[in-house]
Order: structure tokens, then C-alpha cells, then sequence
């Protein structure tokens, strides 16, 4: 069997029109942030329209033993694009997928792979629903694609794998099946009750190379009554320790339902300005740059935005334990932020609305830019996110990087997003990102933290990483991919994943 042959047994399923497979053609499903694009470079792609066309392209890749990469929309840059693990696989471009199911009595969505954040927006603002979804800094992409990598958002809902409830997957050898009660059929809770009956599949197909998930049950937040908060800003690079201790707390007790994200002061000034409009030197940013770019945006060294949703005298209620929480903290600056039902749209992500000004961050270094991210998950802890910091913000300078990272707190973890900023037209740069983001790997693994997420040059040595049991995990998840997948057709190498013999 030759890749010519599928090729065409594709272009009769879904026309020749929508089978791609020239050099500007793979040239745009290259991974454009990457260090080497060549290194996961796809031999074509195949853009079907329904699901019955999903199954029929699986069925051929496996008669003729071609790799596919599936990709809701393919703008998780950062992370690959649309890029595939392995070089010369063939991308599954889903984006053309765009149903739109809606329960409005119960808040709960169906969408297929191709829906976009502002797809969904607009879909709920043209019908004046009254809920909000919950978006992620960028967000261009697949409503469906980040809740499957577990992306998240800035509402309660920011979780979004955790509001997944039912998905419809084509398996790799074409069988179809739904997970949870949708494997009744015509459930009427299939998106409503996560469970089922027997073990639960939703999760086994997030950040998985286990089937080609072509529909997915979300729930989305109700409009609340108000909105308000505060824009924290803290001076120093030591105040981490504490705004943590000081947070985590009223996290933990439900008071703040989001996840609110602390990031240090070039996270806004990244979208703002480019480096070159303060230095022309190499090396790491003095301080005395750094003070001007913070002078100029009055941001503090950190700052963290934290928002209460719901009844105005539960919002009021809640600001005033915020406060309460602050009290006599050596706060920099400390802004309101109010929002109730009947105003202007509020505007911003912690209202559920799409926004993707936040990718600016790539042209900080001008040139080609790009950025790739390393996002431990630690304990709770403001004493170890201090620590934290203070050992990657060593290796920043080591690689004489500019410090941009976060940390966001989870309900019982904190994820630190470090994010590497780059210029691929500066050689000597590029030259050092590899060196530093394996350095970030082994410096957070000697803590025992994980990645919760990586791109896709690194997944097998992030996998590596979690290593209890001489990794019976992986060997857990390979026994799953050879019983399901013997032809390693979904996705080989995802998550760092192979099915036998076909690992690079």
C-alpha cells in the first residue's frame, strides 16, 4: 500500500478538493512556533465534514497503514499547532466540523471539533442565552480541543476538562461509540450525568491518542447577577510567597471559585510593547529597564486579577472577606472591578468573552516569534511557589531569557506556566531553548512535579517523568493503545504514547 493510494481512497470520501498535500499545503500544518518545523512535519492532510466521514477516513488509514494526526483547529500554538508527533503522518483536520447542539433549559452545549470559542459566543449572543462560557487567554481555538488538552479559563468554570459530560468517539478501527449515558441510545442525559453505568471513558480520551473524539458535551455557567472584584498589584518579587498563603485559603474554601492566575509584570507587558522600544543589550533585562516598563504600565512585579460571580449581596459579601484577607498586606495597588446584569458587556475573559490579544506576547523579541511553555504542578504552598520561582527565574537568567511566568491556583494545586519567549531569527537564542527547557524538566522532576501539558518535542520525556513503578503508567496506557489501536493509525506518539514497535 502506498500513501498515493490513500490519498486517493481519501479524495473519494471527502473530494479531491478537501485531500492536501502540496508543500504550501503541509507548510500550513507545520507547528510555525517551533524550533525545527521539519522535525514534525505533515505529508498531507484531509479535512472531512461529517462523522460518517471520520469513520470512513480511519477505516482506509488502517487498510493502507497511514498515520493520522487529528486536530480540532489546530491553534494550540505553544504546543505544536497542527503539527503532528510524528513526522509524516497525515493531519485529520476536523475544523470543518461545526454543529452546534444546545440545551438551553439545562446549559449544556454538543459541539464537534471545529466550534471555536467565538463560534460559541456568537451562537449564545445571537440567541441572548443567558450563560457565559468559560474562555482561555487565546482564543481562537476549539471549544472541544482545549477541554480535551485541559485547557483552562478564567470563570468557575475555568476548568474545562472538568465540564465535559459525554463524548462521541470514532475508535481506531471505525467502531462508534458514546461514553457515559449516551451509551443508551436517545439518552435524554447523555450531556447532563457524567457517569453511566461501568467504567468512565470521558477522561481516557483527554490528552489521549485513544479515538478521534467528533462530538463533546459541555456545560456552561449561567449568567450571574453581578460581578465584581479587584486587580491586585504587588511589588516584589518576594510578595509571591505570601499573596499565595493569603489566596489559597478562600480558594480552598470555595469563597473564590475561579482559579486566579498571579503572573509577573512582562505577562502584560508582553502585549504591549516590544523589548526592543526599552534595550537594544542581549543579555537579561536590567533593573532599571524593567522598573521603566512597570512605571510606564503601572503594573506591580506580580499581579493577579480575582472575581466573585453571583447574587449581588453574595458578591459584596465575598469582596469584603477579599478585603478582610488583605488587611494590613503590603499591597502595591488595589483596583475594583464591577459588573451586574444590565450593563455594557463586560469584555473581558473573566466574563466568558473571546478575546486573542494575549498571542502579542510572541512579537515581544520581534522577528519570527514564537513561545514555548513548561507548567509544573506543585503543591499549594506560597513558601515552595517562592522557591519555585527562584529556581526557574535562575535558569532564565542562565539562558539569558526574559522571565515570563504565572502561577495559577487551583482548588488543591498551583500550576506554574513558564513560558519562553523567543525570536527564531536569532540563531544564539534559538540555540538555547532546547538546553533550557530540558534544564526546566529535570529542576521540577527533582521536585517531584509534573507537566500537566507540553508540546509536542517533549512529550515522551515529559511521560518519562512519571516514573513510579519503572512507569507503569505508560506501560498502563500502551497495553490500552495496542489493544485498541494495533496499527498505531490515531495520533502515534501523543502524550508520549506508541503503539509496539512504532516508537521513533
Amino acid at each position: 500500500m502506498t500513501l498515493a493510494a490513500a490519498l486517493q481512497d481519501f479524495a473519494a470520501i471527502v473530494g479531491t478538493e478537501n485531500v492536501f498535500n502540496s508543500d504550501q499545503d503541509r507548510n500550513a500544518y507545520a507547528d510555525h512556533f517551533a524550533q525545527d518545523p521539519e522535525t514534525h512535519l505533515p505529508i498531507a492532510a484531509v479535512a472531512p465534514t461529517s462523522r460518517d466521514q471520520v469513520r470512513d477516513i480511519v477505516r482506509v488509514a488502517n487498510r493502507h497503514k497511514v498515520a493520522l494526526w487529528p486536530i480540532s483547529r489546530g491553534k494550540n500554538f505553544g504546543y505544536g499547532g497542527a503539527a503532528p508527533v510524528m513526522k509524516g503522518s497525515v493531519v485529520l483536520d476536523l475544523s470543518r466540523l461545526k454543529a452546534i447542539d444546545f440545551d438551553e433549559a439545562n446549559g449544556v452545549v454538543l459541539v464537534e471539533p471545529g466550534v471555536s470559542f467565538f463560534d460559541l459566543h456568537d451562537f449564545l449572543q445571537a440567541r441572548k442565552a443567558p450563560y457565559w462560557l468559560s474562555v482561555p487567554g487565546n482564543s481562537w481555538g476549539s471549544v472541544a480541543g482545549n477541554a480535551l488538552d485541559r485547557g483552562v479559563g478564567y470563570t468557575p468554570y475555568g476548568d474545562h476538562a472538568s465540564r465535559i459530560c459525554g463524548l462521541e468517539v470514532v475508535l481506531p478501527d471505525g467502531d462508534l461509540i458514546r461514553t457515559g449515558m449516551g451509551a443508551m441510545d436517545g439518552s435524554p442525559t447523555w450531556n447532563l450525568y457524567r457517569n453511566g453505568f461501568g467504567p468512565g471513558w470521558d477522561t481516557m480520551f483527554c490528552q489521549s491518542n485513544f479515538g478521534v473524539v467528533t462530538r463533546l458535551g459541555l456545560w456552561l455557567m449561567p449568567e450571574p447577577e453581578a460581578l465584581a472584584g479587584y486587580d491586585l498589584e504587588f511589588d516584589k518579587p518576594e510578595d509571591l510567597g505570601w499573596a499565595i498563603d493569603t489566596i489559597m485559603p478562600l480558594r480552598r474554601s470555595g469563597l473564590i471559585q475561579q482559579s486566579p492566575s498571579i503572573g509577573n509584570w512582562l505577562r502584560s507587558a508582553a502585549v504591549m510593547t516590544r523589548r526592543e522600544e526599552w534595550t537594544s543589550d542581549k543579555g537579561p533585562l536590567s533593573e532599571t529597564v524593567v522598573s521603566a516598563i512597570r512605571k510606564r504600565f503601572n503594573i506591580g512585579w506580580w499581579s493577579v486579577q480575582i472575581r466573585f460571580y453571583g447574587p449581588q449581596e453574595v458578591v459584596d459579601a465575598s469582596l469584603r472577606a477579599l478585603d478582610r484577607a488583605f488587611d494590613g498586606k503590603p499591597l502595591l495597588s488595589k483596583k475594583l472591578a464591577r459588573w451586574k446584569q444590565g450593563d455594557g458587556p463586560e469584555g473581558s475573559p473573566m466574563s466568558g468573552v473571546p478575546v486573542s490579544f494575549p498571542l502579542a506576547n510572541a512579537n515581544w523579541h520581534g522577528g519570527r516569534g514564537g513561545h514555548i511553555g513548561y507548567s509544573p504542578v506543585l503543591p499549594p504552598s506560597g513558601d515552595l511557589a517562592l522557591k519555585q520561582f527562584q529556581r526557574t527565574y535562575a535558569l532564565y537568567q542562565k539562558y539569558e531569557m526574559d522571565y515570563h511566568a504565572s502561577f495559577a491556583m487551583g482548588e488543591r494545586s498551583l500550576t506554574n506556566v513558564n513560558q519562553i519567549l523567543y525570536n527564531k531569527d536569532d540563531a544564539p537564542m534559538m540555540a538555547r531553548v532546547d538546553g533550557m527547557f530540558r534544564d526546566l524538566v529535570a529542576d521540577a522532576s527533582a521536585q517531584r512535579y509534573g507537566e500537566y501539558r507540553t508540546h509536542i518535542d517533549y512529550m515522551e520525556l515529559v511521560a518519562s517523568t512519571y516514573d513510579f513503578n519503572d512507569r507503569a503508567l505508560l506501560r498502563l496506557n500502551e497495553r490500552v493503545k495496542q489493544a485498541l489501536d494495533p496499527n498505531g493509525i490515531i495520533a502515534p506518539g501523543k502524550s508520549g504514547i506508541w503503539t509496539k514497535g512504532a516508537r521513533s
